[in-house]
């Protein structure tokens, strides 16, 4: 008889929500033989928190253990509510660190932090970062395991030119600055007058009507696609060569996992799980944060040195073999049983 679980997090149905390695974890598990239950794929906040809620409670007798994602927004009051409920019930629940400003929230939430991470069966960190700041927290039932892709599904494109031809995936919020992405481009353009830039994700605060105004104001050559689904922004990133990551706080975004696995060089700026992730001038280029020219200077290194820009690719797409399903499996079977 399969083991049952409960796993609560994003399921991807917000079309507001930044995309999660939420349903690529379902998968594998599934895939497994593990039964999963899960929630919640609402969007309001109330009506997500009562559908955690009731599928906690109508399936109690079904699950032992409880995965809980937990993110640095509101939606961390989430993980905090239903890991009370696992205690309450004899549940062993593992969080499992998703967001980009957790240690922020760690500082700025430390009664509820203590009560979430000391009780837990074990934590999951996809990131060496993240796992490093709650061992230095004093909680050492921490463990590494990266956020799953199954790379079957991610073609490497194998580059011997590169374009001034920049990809940008992420939902359009302030701790992205994909305001950066734009000015990075102004400033390409006085280079290569045949720079382009494709920006692909959702709005969450306002951002992508103001990257529009910039971008308008200055007829910057940039196409804004909204959010796509994944087997769609994976194809569209053939025709890019070069993929930026622009944020002043990260984890360990799976879209930039995903961009090594496709053969895009990435630049990204050094913050939070950013060096963890990405060995500088070894597998991708780091930046300081809020930096365009940095951006225009490497776009410039990379047009003009293919052949390094070449392996550089061929090193990320390596080491993204770790983050294979097929990796990172046994991890989870061996934490679950």
């Amino acid at each position: 008889m399969a083991e049952s679980i409960l796993y609560i997090g994003n399921k991807l149905s917000d079309p507001k929500a930044n995309p999660t390695s939420h349903k690529s974890l379902v998968r594998g598990l599934q895939s497994e033989g593990f039964h999963i239950y899960s929630a919640s794929g609402l969007r309001n906040k109330y009506l997500r928190l009562a559908d955690m809620i009731f599928t906690f409670l109508k399936y109690s007798n079904e699950f032992k253990v409880v995965l809980i994602d937990v993110y640095s927004t509101q939606n961390f009051w989430y993980a905090i509510i239903l890991a009370r409920l696992s205690r309450y019930f004899g549940k062993k629940y593992i969080p499992i660190l998703h967001g980009g400003d957790l240690k922020n929230r760690f500082e700025n939430s430390t009664y509820a932090t203590k009560k979430l991470l000391e009780n837990a069966y074990h934590i999951v960190s996809p990131s060496i970062y993240y796992k490093n700041e709650v061992i230095k927290l004093g909680y050492q039932k921490v463990i590494h395991i990266p956020n799953p892709i199954f790379l079957k599904h991610y073609n490497f494109k194998e580059r011997n030119q590169f374009q001034p031809k920049l990809l940008w995936v992420r939902a359009f919020n302030d701790i992205y600055n994909p305001l950066m992405a734009i000015k990075s481009l102004e400033l390409i353009l006085k280079k290569y007058p045949s720079a382009e830039l494709c920006m692909v994700g959702p709005d969450k605060d306002g951002s992508l009507e103001a990257c529009k105004r910039y971008a308008k104001s200055k007829e910057l050559p940039v196409t804004f696609t909204g959010k796509l689904k994944k087997k769609d922004w994976t194809y569209l990133a053939s025709n890019f060569d070069i993929f930026l990551n622009t944020s002043n706080i990260d984890n360990s975004p799976l879209s930039v996992i995903e961009a090594m696995a496709l053969g895009l060089p990435v630049i990204t700026t050094n913050v939070g799980g950013m060096p963890f992730l990405i060995d500088d001038k070894t597998d991708g280029l780091l930046i300081q944060k809020n930096a365009p020219e940095e951006v225009s200077i490497w776009v410039e290194w990379i047009v003009q040195n293919p052949f390094e820009t070449k392996e550089i690719t061929k090193r990320a797409r390596e080491k993204v073999l770790n983050f294979d399903w097929h990796k990172i499996k046994e991890d989870w079977k061996d934490l679950l049983s």
